[in-house]
């Protein structure tokens, strides 16, 4: 991250709850100290986790999110008027970020017409439906977390962490990766291959990522011989 950061920038920052986001990244920028920052995430982790450790050492200034949900310091500091949110729908942010990165400044879309996410904005009608103008959303630098990448920076993502990494790998000025498996050019199958390295500027290799369980729910068995998903009454 040497060199990349500075105070009021705006960051873009992937994963989904817990899964898929930039761990290590998040830390390095809490590290730094650069403060007024405005991140676009879909949310703001857990509380002392993720993006989380910004907000309690008050780094951020504005967020551009879809759920606020699980996080307490995040919701405490909105209420408070301590941060300034800018709520998408999930959809709608996925979208303004794609866009961002194919260079499209704009597009319409019905979700939100009739509330107040369409406020101030633009509203057009077609084939008699009413839709609203939302603009594209792009950053200083994007932050995104990878399962496997070669020298040349072409990405994989697994599973539920190919969220909202590889469009947010597209739409940021600078885009860092950290990734748990390096690997020699030519080692991927180009057919495998989600982001191409074109969009990536520089790698972090994290070989042990933390795995975190955002919620673990788990229930007792009266009878532990009784195999789970049998349908029989534990």
């Amino acid at each position: 991250m040497d060199g990349l950061l500075r105070d009021g920038m705006t960051i873009m920052s992937g994963g989904f709850g817990l899964c898929g986001i930039p761990e290590v990244l998040a830390e390095a920028i809490q590290e730094s100290g650069v403060r007024d920052l405005t991140f676009i995430s879909n949310n703001a982790g857990v509380d002392g986790i993720g993006l989380g450790k910004l907000l309690e050492t008050r780094q951020i200034r504005k967020m551009i999110s879809s759920y606020v949900g699980e996080n307490k310091i995040f919701a405490q500091q909105y209420l408070a008027g301590e941060l300034e949110l800018e709520f998408t729908p999930q959809g709608t942010m996925s979208e303004r970020i794609r866009a961002g990165g194919a260079g499209i400044p704009a597009f319409f879309t019905k979700t939100g017409v009739g509330t107040i996410i369409a406020d101030g904005k633009e509203i057009r009608e077609f084939d008699g439906q009413k839709y609203v103008m939302e603009t594209a959303l792009t950053a200083d630098l994007s932050i995104v977390h990878a399962w496997k990448a070669d020298t040349e920076g072409n990405l994989v993502y697994r599973k539920t962490a190919r969220n909202f990494n590889p469009m947010m790998a597209t739409a940021g000025k600078i885009t860092v990766v950290e990734v748990e498996e390096l690997v020699e050019a030519g080692q991927i199958d180009p057919d495998h291959i989600i982001t191409p390295g074109i969009y990536v500027d520089r790698i972090v290799h994290v070989p042990n990522a933390p795995k975190r369980i955002e919620f673990r729910t788990t229930r007792k068995r009266t009878d532990p011989a009784t195999p789970a998903g049998t349908g029989e009454e534990v």
